[in-house]
């Protein structure tokens, strides 16, 4: 059961903030509709959550290796040549999230020091946006992880190998 959680970590999370979300709008509209009043949580919470799964999906790209990639340029190269550029722009993209983990942390224990709230939840904001820092670090680990696995079956060329080519 804990493989299942955390080979799907990812899925499960979307889902339950994306659940919320609709479940929060959908209670809007309703009021709106029969009271012609509203519930002024609902909208601040589906934010947060829209916020989220729009983080958690950023990790569900790079665990399911789709993140957005221009290889044109590598069409004519060799699987080592391709390899070697993979390699060294995911390393510039793991440095970037520990950059931007850095720039967040720093952020959140200022805003715990001297908290803002959320006006219709009643929570110090620095709390929800420990979001930003958790994804980019899952995003890093979610990256090496691939390079791992593939390491250890043997497959790391697959990384780099387009549709035709080595029988994918």
């Amino acid at each position: 059961m804990l493989r299942n959680l955390y080979n799907n970590f990812e899925e499960y999370v979307c889902f339950f903030f994306c659940s919320v979300m609709i479940f929060c709008l959908t209670l809007q509209v309703a009021m709106r509709t029969l009271t012609g009043d509203s519930i002024a949580w609902t909208e601040e919470l589906s934010r947060y959550c829209f916020i989220w799964t729009v983080y958690m999906a950023m990790c569900l790209v790079t665990k399911r290796l789709s993140q957005v990639r221009i290889t044109a340029q590598f069409l004519k190269a060799s699987i080592p040549v391709r390899l070697f550029f993979r390699i060294l722009s995911d390393v510039i993209t793991i440095g970037f999230n520990i950059f931007i983990i850095y720039i967040c942390l720093g952020s959140i224990v200022e805003n715990i020091e001297f908290p803002e709230i959320a006006p219709t939840l009643g929570v110090v904001k620095a709390y929800i946006e420990l979001i930003i820092p958790f994804t980019f670090a899952l995003s890093s680990w979610r990256c090496l992880e691939s390079y791992i696995n593939h390491f250890k079956n043997g497959t790391l060329s697959a990384l780099v190998m387009y549709s035709g080519e080595g029988g994918l």
